[in-house]
Order: structure tokens, then sequence, then C-alpha cells
């Protein structure tokens, strides 16, 4: 997200960009999701793409959502002092905010993606099967905002801070942006990863179970997990996921200013 874009070029720039990582990291989103649920990984690529097209919609429009709420935030925290860097605590802020607002969407077509990935179903059948319970759309919701809002910290926020870090304390070393995009990647994943890995194994066995039979509850999930195998329980689909966060805060990163650039070049050299 850019404070130089406006709310509609940064939406179609984090719509471009979230599409573009689901497409390539779906596989990693496939092994963590049935890890958690404690399900058989199947070696066929035809079942990693379960629901992608699900999934390319949940990334494409939560990206958009995020890119255009982030960037309005900063615009509004910058104020007329468009050229100042925004500081971590600003910058955590708008990322925070960006991602609560995206969970409102995200959360049911995850649920949507999710569902075909355990039963193998059409998306539209899903969708019915879904829907014959009005009160599943909102099933993981909590466990999702929670994970967006920090996730967001973790691939929009962190990122830039410490690639400006970086680049000024050790110059020789880091010498531009690039050189310093592979460090903030792992450091962005590592804390994306691991801050939201229980709040998204809660979220992603609620929404695996619509039928209530193992899992019920955000609370009543936590201590069924928690009984299971203590601490570890909620941990469980990390390194894939770990794997794929440090790949897409990698990719995004990249991708927002490559896109911002292509897409809407006049705009980024004002």
């Amino acid at each position: 997200m850019s404070s130089k874009l406006n709310e509609s070029q940064n939406a179609l720039v984090g719509m471009t960009v979230g599409v573009i990582e689901v497409l390539i990291l779906q596989p990693f989103n496939y092994a963590k999701n049935m890890t958690q649920q404690q399900q058989k990984i199947n070696l066929n690529p035809l079942h990693w793409y379960r629901g992608v097209a699900s999934n390319c919609v949940n990334m494409g429009s939560c990206t958009m959502i995020q890119f255009a709420v982030g960037g309005k935030l900063k615009q509004t925290v910058l104020g007329e002092h468009v050229n100042r860097r925004l500081s971590l605590k600003e910058e955590m802020m708008c990322g925070v905010g960006a991602g609560t607002v995206s969970a409102l969407v995200g959360s049911p077509l995850e649920l949507i993606m999710i569902q075909q990935q355990r039963t193998g179903g059409g998306t539209l059948q899903t969708i019915k099967d879904v829907a014959r319970k009005p009160m599943n759309v909102g099933r993981g919701f909590n466990g999702m905002a929670v994970r967006e809002a920090l996730w967001c910290c973790g691939y929009l926020s962190l990122p830039p801070q410490i690639r400006h870090y970086l680049m000024e304390t050790y110059p020789e070393q880091f010498p531009n942006n690039n050189a310093a995009r592979v460090p903030a990647a792992l450091l962005g994943g590592l804390f994306a990863c691991y801050l939201t890995q229980p709040f998204d194994t809660i979220k992603t066995c609620m929404q695996g179970d619509i039928e209530r039979q193992t899992f019920g509850t955000f609370s009543q999930t936590a201590k069924v997990l928690y009984g299971q195998n203590g601490l570890p329980a909620f941990y469980r689909g990390a390194t894939f996921r770990y794997g794929r966060m440090v790949c897409a805060v990698f990719i995004m990163d990249m991708m927002k200013e490559t896109m911002s650039n292509l897409m809407f070049p006049e705009a980024m050299a004002a």
C-alpha cells in the first residue's frame, strides 16, 4: 500500500499482488490446512490446488481491501506531511486496521476454500452446503480478524521499517532495497507466522468442522486443541505456514512496489 496512490489504485495493486501470491504458494496453504486438521496430505498436485479459485478471490479481495484501507490510513496519519516516513507504531496501527477490516470478506471465502479442500466438492456446491446454516458464514471470524491484523503488520508494516533500518545502519552490506528485502522477509514472516499461528489453527479447525462434531465455539475449540497435545497443538502446520509466509512477504513486498510503478507510474513519480 502506498500513500502516493488513491484508494482505487491501491485496491487494484493489492488485488493483483494477492492473486499472484496465491497462484505461486497454494501448495503451502494446502499442506498447512491439512496438517492443522490432522488430515492426510495427498501428493497429487491436483489436490494441492483444490479451492484455488476461492483462495484467489479471498486473497485478491483481502489484499485489495488491505492496500486500500492501509493506504488511506497512511494518508490520514501523514496529513500534509506526505514526504515524512511513518514511525513503526504508525505503520503497525495502519496494518492492524487494514487487516481487521479485510477479515469481514476473507473469513467466509476461506471457509469455502477449506471445505473444498476437505470434501473435494465444486465451488457452487460447497457454497450451497455452507449456506444451509447461515450461522456458518461467520464461523472462525474472530480468529481470522486477529490473524489478518497481525499478518498485515508482518507483510505491510514491518518490511519497510526493517529495510530502512538495515540500509541506514549497515549501508555497505545493504546498499539498496533489493539487498535488504530477504532479511526483511525472513523477519516479517517470522513475526506474522508465529504470533498468528494459534489463531489460524483455531480458525482452520472451526471452518473445517462446520458440523461442529469436534470443534464448537472459538473458546471450545481452543480447549479441545490444548487437550489434544497442549501448546504444540496450536502450532500444527507452522513449518509449512512459515515457509509460505517468508515467500509471501518477499513476493508481496517486492510486487507492491513493482506493480505500483508499472500500473501507475505518474502517481508514484509524484
